[in-house]
Formats: C-alpha cells, structure tokens, sequence
C-alpha cells in the first residue's frame, strides 16, 4: 500500500500572536513543499508557545509518518486525539502509521474507530481490509473492501485489494473479475495487469498470464517482478530460452534477486547448458536457495 493513501494535512491559522502565526504559516508551507524535517522543527515551537494546539501535533504526526518515523507519528497523533477525541482523520493516520509498524490488530482499533466517528471514511475501510488480509481474515477483508467499494464504486484499489484477498483464498477467477474491474477504472496501473497475470497463471493460462505482464512491463519497464514472472510462464510453456531473457532482465534490474537466477539455472539446465547452468545455480546458493545445491551435484561436474 503506498503512502500516498490519504495521510491528510489539515492547513490551519491562527491569531495568538505574531509569532505563532508565523511559525504555523511556515510550519504548512515546509509540508506542502515536503520539507517535513523543517516543518517538524516549526510544528514543534508552535505546541511549544501552544501546547494544546492539536492541529500542530496532527500535522507534525504526518511529517514523522513520511520520513518514516512511525513511533513518532504514533506519539503526535496520540496526543491529537486527546485534544480532539472526535477527529476520524487522526484515528485513520495513526492507523496507518501502526500498519506501517506491523501492529495489524492496533491499526484495526484505530480504523474502527475513525468508522465509528465517520462511516463513509472509504480509505479506512479499504485499510481496515488490508490489516485483516495480513492476519488471513480474508472474509472480513473482502467485507471491508465491499463496503469501500458501496461508498465509491470507482475506487479501483479496493477491486484490486478485493481480488488479492479473492487469489489469496484461491478463487483465482474472482480475483480476475475484480482485477478487470480495477484495470477498467485505471487502464494504465502496471500493477493490476500484473496482479491478473497472476491470476492467469494460477488457472494454467499461461499464455493469457504473459499478455498482462506484457502489458505490466510496457507500463513500467523496470518491474523486476514482471520480468520474473513472465519468466515463469515462459518455462512453463516450455520457452526456455525466452524464460532465460526475462530472468536475465529480471536480474538486471535487481541483481540479488535470488529465484531469478534459479529459474534461469533450470531453464539453462533443460537446454543441456549444464555449465552455464552450474553457475547460476551457485548464485542461487550464495542468495540463499537451498533447493539449488541439488542441482549443483547435477551439473557442476
């Protein structure tokens, strides 16, 4: 989930004096601009001369949560909700910022909340979905990701999030109808065609499975999963050498990727390019695949 979700700035003046209006004002501009180290530094002299200022805490909440102080975003929009306890917006970010922390029963707390304080609140919901998929409630996700979806019926990420949790329970053609859904709403979001190629290949569909990489991949040309991916579909239509070209690319872009150089082993060693094949195969190793020393045994005689 990008951090783009709606961590939400709340733009705000105030007239206690001179220079608590000037901190503030700057305090906003440094966040607009994502100077979120000097708005940090200004957000705190203002609790400093206004230490029950919630707003200043909320917004210095959402500095710390973008350079990845999660902790300290917890403690701010903590000390914002004790000013302004019916603020749904402060319970969705501290939220987010506990999801980012792997604290999934913690962010669930606070998306209920801000759904108490706000029902149509859709990113909490789709939120809400996505810490339940990583604790396997997928059920209750998808309920989360059906709600999100009632309140915007254009939100293409809860399709997405939906089919994830859909694949996930192994209902691969659901996952695909929610996947052309997303991919209809957004036609050029590498990640969804990427996601129903996955899909596809879990159906054997193999052929269908790299038409949507293809299309990942022209999107975003250096999707290292993409390439890997189609790799896979390629060996699995027994494509070797053209399996072997994504798995190169695929470490191209990202030279320890480990599985990358087995399956390329694999397709080298169903060549007979047994030497060839040794070697990726102890990369594979050195990375950490175990499965590869049986191969090395085989083929690096």
């Amino acid at each position: 989930m990008k951090k783009c979700l709606l961590f939400l700035f709340i733009v705000y003046s105030f007239c206690f004096s001179q220079t608590l209006e000037d901190y503030l004002k700057q305090a906003n501009l440094k966040l607009e601009k994502k100077d979120y180290l000097g708005a940090i530094k200004d957000f705190s002299k203002v609790t400093e001369i206004d230490p029950n200022n919630a707003d200043a805490y909320y917004n210095r909440g959402s500095a710390k949560y973008y350079i990845d102080d999660y902790r300290g975003a917890i403690d701010d929009l903590t000390k914002a909700i004790k000013l302004g306890p019916n603020d749904a917006n402060a319970y969705y970010n501290r939220g987010l910022a506990k999801y980012y922390l792997d604290d999934y029963r913690g962010a669930i707390e606070d998306y209920n909340k801000a759904i108490e304080i706000d029902p149509n609140i859709t990113a909490a919901y789709l939120m809400r979905g996505t810490a339940k998929s990583e604790l396997k409630d997928y059920r209750g996700a998808i309920d989360d990701y059906n709600r999100a979806i009632e309140i915007e019926p254009n939100y293409a990420y809860a399709y997405s999030k939906r089919g994830l949790a859909k694949f996930n329970q192994k209902d691969y053609r659901g996952a695909m109808q929610d996947y052309n859904k997303a991919i209809g709403i957004e036609p050029n979001n590498a990640e969804f065609y990427s996601m129903r190629g996955n899909a596809k290949y879990r159906i054997e569909d193999y052929r269908g499975a790299i038409d949507d990489y293809n299309k990942a991949i022209k999107l975003d040309p250096n999707d290292a999963d993409a390439y890997f991916k189609r790799g896979n579909a390629k060996f699995s239509l027994d494509d070797y050498r053209s399996a072997i070209e994504d798995f190169t690319k695929t470490i191209e872009i990202n030279p320890n990727y480990t599985e990358a150089y087995f399956n390329r082993g694999l397709s080298k060693y169903n060549l007979k390019r047994n030497n060839e094949a040794c070697s990726d195969f102890k990369k594979a190793k050195t990375l950490g695949n175990e499965d590869a020393s049986q191969y090395i045994k085989r083929c690096c005689q």
